[in-house]
């Protein structure tokens, strides 16, 4: 028979008031929340959450606002956040860099400090491959039903418009933004612009000669050359008026010079690529003509 004083044996607890009654400080401590503190006995104890796990708090901390580490440029990740944008984005881009208005800059209205590189190299991309190929289509049909022509395709155009371009859109870029960063630091202008956002200028400027490229595949000099200065009226203005609020302060031969330098190489590299790509070929001196004066010079048989 067990004995009635069994340690073992099952009892029934009494009401937690009448337990406590002997010790009214006491601290009760759930079953469910045994590993858990209350959080008042934690800061009593003098601890904080982020305290077990520091790492922890700065993820949280990073989630929740939105924030990403700072990594080097040198690195990928560092141009990932440039080619993070939406398509409407990119289209509302293209349009604004095509139709320039009075009193609107381009950074300020449609990029809003969050410059991409996405569409600037897809335009230069095309843009070499829209020059290279039409300028052998070009060059296709003005010799095109002649009995001598022999079509072969120039694939040299193809690298040499892409060193033209790719310079053009990265190369003029940094220097201009090399001479405003260091005007700035002359005068103190409140208007400054970041490398990527005259990058991303320059580059959606660009576009307009796209669909005016193709329009040179027509042999006809005097839709070529009104083509020529419409692109170039609507890329000038886009970058003057981008970038003469960053200039507009300073001294007069200096905004002369730096607006007059913007102007001239977008002329020269419109005027450079319709002269080089889309060249009016030489009239062919016709066979009669050449016959007669290879009989002239003939020496005469005594």
């Amino acid at each position: 028979m067990a004995s009635t004083n069994d340690p073992f044996q099952f009892q029934e607890f009494e009401e937690a008031g009448n337990l406590l009654e002997a010790n009214r400080d006491a601290i009760t401590i759930s079953i469910e929340d045994e590993d858990i503190k209350p959080e008042k006995q934690r800061k009593a104890a003098g601890f904080s959450p982020d305290d077990e796990d520091p790492l922890a708090g700065d993820d949280k901390t990073e989630l929740l606002s939105g924030e990403k580490t700072s990594v080097p440029f040198w690195t990928f990740e560092y141009y990932q956040k440039f080619f993070d944008v939406e398509t409407h984005h990119v289209k509302e881009r293209i349009i604004g860099s095509m139709l320039p208005w009075p009193g609107k800059n381009f950074i300020h209205v449609h990029l809003r400090r969050n410059p991409d590189l996405y569409g600037p190299f897809w335009i230069c991309t095309t843009l070499v491959f829209a020059i290279a190929i039409s300028g052998n289509i070009s060059n296709f049909l003005v010799h095109l039903g002649k009995p001598n022509y022999k079509y072969t395709p120039e694939f040299q155009k193809v690298t040499i418009a892409a060193t033209a371009i790719f310079s053009y859109a990265w190369f003029v870029p940094l220097a201009l933004w090399g001479l405003l960063l260091w005007r700035n630091n002359k005068i103190m202008n409140l208007v400054s612009y970041s490398f990527m956002e005259i990058v991303c200028v320059y580059g959606y400027s660009l576009s307009i000669y796209i669909p005016a490229v193709v329009l040179w595949i027509l042999p006809y000099e005097w839709l070529r050359w009104c083509t020529v200065v419409v692109a170039l009226c609507l890329s000038g203005s886009v970058l003057v008026l981008t970038f003469w609020p960053a200039v507009r302060d300073d001294h007069p031969k200096v905004i002369i010079a730096i607006m007059s330098a913007i102007v001239v190489l977008n002329v020269l590299l419109a005027v450079g690529c319709k002269a080089y790509f889309f060249s009016k070929p030489e009239e062919a001196i016709p066979a009669d003509n050449s016959a007669a004066t290879e009989l002239t010079k003939a020496p005469s048989a005594t």
